[in-house]
């Protein structure tokens, strides 16, 4: 007897991963109808997120990194679909498993197909749906810049080693903040808005956000000059500036001034220059781990 039908979008990249290979064949075994298919090139998520709601599967797998995540948990909002996603991280950073609580090892991933589906939030950039954070200023043209060959060898420090590289190239961007009872305006070096709460390999920029609260995080570091004149000792020491961010928790904010500032939607630059971002609230059903920190209520 069948468990149920799941349909897994699996990144190019992880076709010859046995792990994930291991993994399928160990659900299958158990009684899961489940089928596979491999993203090529852009687009290709989206085409499959269709794909398999026409064919009637209940269970979608993302098996990829924060980008995959993403595109597919966009296009599943998007189709306002009753069926369920599953987390298969596969990429360097892992931003939005990590925080979750969902395993690396794909068996353990993969074996979250038994549990409860939980309705988890989604930000919203001016139509483009965001999984875990859009972040702004330095940590964001990091991520840009962090090539895939470094990623390769260095996994999540690779960030960190751009970052300390960059740094003769840091400059503070300028923006102006504005939210329910909230306003900050001035020079900042990094922004988060946050459905999660890590960013950049690991950072925890939005450190208390949860993801079915109806509600964004946000966490903006200042640039005052004693922080650009620190910045690389804390970076090297672990970024221990968590006093010096400026957070508030809203379901919308809005940059209605911005200078130099470039914005990254789950480590993707966005496409449009929309400045609003809000929450969609319950938009996605979301397998997690029992006990996962990024819900409200774990258990």
């Amino acid at each position: 007897m069948s468990a149920g039908k799941a349909f897994l979008i699996l990144h190019g990249k992880q076709a010859l991963n046995e792990d994930v290979r291991a993994a399928v064949e160990q659900q299958r075994a158990q009684g899961w109808e489940l089928a596979v298919r491999l993203t090529w090139e852009a687009g290709d998520a989206q085409r499959l997120v269709r794909e398999a709601l026409e064919a009637g599967y209940t269970h979608l797998i993302a098996g990829g990194g924060d980008g995959t995540l993403r595109d597919i948990a966009e296009a599943m909002a998007q189709a306002r679909t009753e069926a369920s996603l599953v987390l298969l991280p596969l990429g360097t950073a892992n931003d939005f498993a990590r925080a979750a609580g969902v395993s690396l090892e794909p068996a353990k991933a993969l074996a979250l197909l038994d549990t409860p589906a939980r309705p988890i939030d989604l930000g919203d950039a001016g139509g483009e749906l965001f999984l875990n954070m859009a972040t702004g200023g330095f940590g964001s043209q990091v991520t840009a810049n962090t090539s895939e060959d470094l990623k390769k060898v260095l996994g999540g420090a690779a960030y960190l080693f751009t970052g300390l590289s960059r740094f003769s190239e840091l400059h503070a961007a300028y923006a102006e903040l504005q939210g329910p009872d909230f306003h900050w305006k001035g020079e900042l070096l990094a922004l988060g808005i946050g459905n999660g709460r890590q960013a950049g390999g690991g950072h925890e920029l939005c450190p208390d956000a949860v993801a079915d609260d109806g509600l964004l995080d946000i966490s903006i570091l200042p640039a005052p000059q004693e922080v650009v004149g620190t910045l690389k000792g804390l970076m090297e020491g672990g970024w221990g500036i968590d006093n010096l961010f400026v957070r508030a928790r809203m379901p919308w904010v809005e940059i209605t001034s911005a200078e130099g500032l470039s914005i990254n939607l789950d480590g993707e630059p966005m496409t449009g220059p929309a400045r609003r971002f809000e929450v969609k609230k319950d938009a996605l059903k979301v397998h997690l781990p029992q006990g996962s920190p990024l819900l409200s209520h774990p258990d």
